[in-house]
């Protein structure tokens, strides 16, 4: 069976960005259930490290191509509340961005990061809220979401006709207990773990509208400690990383409406808490990437887009307690074929070159935008 289950997702894999109507279909996530066991995971040198810098407790980057050609890599910095900007395609530190506050331009612990065409968007967790800023200027467009939002950490942007669909992860709860810890809502109340906007600009500036709050209450559907989000239109699939060790750290499919699909995946294959989701497309097909926040070392898991089969893992030589991760698909002298960049133990950001994480696991090169 495992050797059966191997030459099925290596076929479709050297044939996902050219498919033919006779290619092999990977294993589905049901066959994996029975049994086959993910392949160990490789290591793969990190392309460049950014400078590190504990005291600003860096949780997530975005990647945008600048008007002159340059490759920016921009960070949140949680404990002093401001945008790092990194080199993309060298990890050398350009500036910072921000001070303390809640007026336009400012920040109260800013979490979760998204680029989508010009705009930057920013979740901060302790202003209740999403900021837009439009690059290269970071010029502050506007702010939404602060009446609805209670602990918010990350977002998926989807870009549409006439505006875009934004969802924000809000991982609320209920108070404290004795020792310290979060206490989590009963199920009931988990129905607004994700708030679906629709936002548009103009001349009022950023105007959004809450179009609804998903969660599911079964205990199979429910989502418990929530961070990051990504979707995939083509296959109306929003995935939601759960980072509830004590119940299970997997990743949960609801639809991009908001509905729960009633299937989760990665649950027995993360070792550790489930973290950063981000999907790669090739052609019609590609992987979402995934993160196991380990502690002392990082792993990376790579999932096929349609079956959601695991299809393989990598860890660095540093990369470790990884929070969030960003695939960049645009090609530069660097990363021809693009890089995945990840946070390293809240002080920097870690590359990896995309044909070295395909050379490594026998996939595509040649998938860069």
């Amino acid at each position: 069976m495992k050797a059966a289950l191997l030459g099925s997702a290596v076929a479709l894999l050297l044939t996902a960005c050219h498919p033919s109507p006779k290619a092999a279909q990977p294993p589905s996530v049901a066959d994996i259930a029975e049994g086959a066991k993910p392949a160990p995971a490789v290591r793969i040198t990190e392309a460049f490290l950014t400078p590190m810098t504990p005291a600003d407790n860096i949780d997530s980057p975005a990647s945008w191509r600048a008007p002159d050609g340059a490759l920016w890599l921009i960070a949140t910095a949680k404990t002093t509340d401001k945008l790092v900007v990194y080199d993309g395609q060298t990890g050398r530190h350009l500036r910072d961005v921000g001070s303390t506050g809640t007026a336009a331009g400012q920040f109260n612990r800013p979490n979760g990061i998204a680029v989508s065409g010009d705009l930057l968007f920013v979740v901060e967790r302790d202003n209740h809220r999403v900021q837009v800023l439009q690059l290269p200027d970071f010029k502050p467009l506007g702010v939404f979401a602060g009446n609805d939002l209670r602990k918010p950490y990350g977002l998926w942007v989807n870009p549409t006709q006439g505006g875009y669909e934004v969802y924000v992860t809000d991982s609320y709860h209920d108070g404290e207990d004795a020792a310290g810890n979060d206490v989590l809502p009963p199920l009931e109340r988990l129905n607004e773990r994700v708030r679906r906007y629709h936002v548009t600009l103009g001349g009022d500036g950023v105007q959004a509208k809450l179009v609804r709050s998903i969660g599911d209450t079964s205990p199979k559907g429910a989502l418990r400690v929530v961070e990051s989000i990504w979707g995939d239109p083509a296959n109306d699939r929003l995935l939601v990383a759960e980072e509830d060790e004590a119940y299970a750290s997997e990743i949960k499919v609801y639809t991009l409406a908001g509905d729960f699909t009633g299937t989760t995946f990665g649950n027995g294959v993360f070792k550790a808490q489930a973290e950063g989701v981000m999907l790669r497309t090739c052609g019609d097909g590609g992987w979402w990437i995934t993160t196991e926040q380990g502690k002392q070392r990082s792993v990376f898991h790579l999932f096929d887009r349609r079956t959601l089969a695991h299809v393989g893992a990598f860890h660095g030589d540093t990369v470790a307690n990884t929070d969030g991760i960003w695939n960049s698909q645009q090609a530069s002298a660097r990363f021809p074929q693009g890089a995945l960049y990840a946070v390293h133990d809240d002080q920097g950001v870690v590359a990896f070159d995309w044909r070295d994480i395909a050379k490594a696991l026998s996939l595509p090169q040649d998938c860069a935008l």
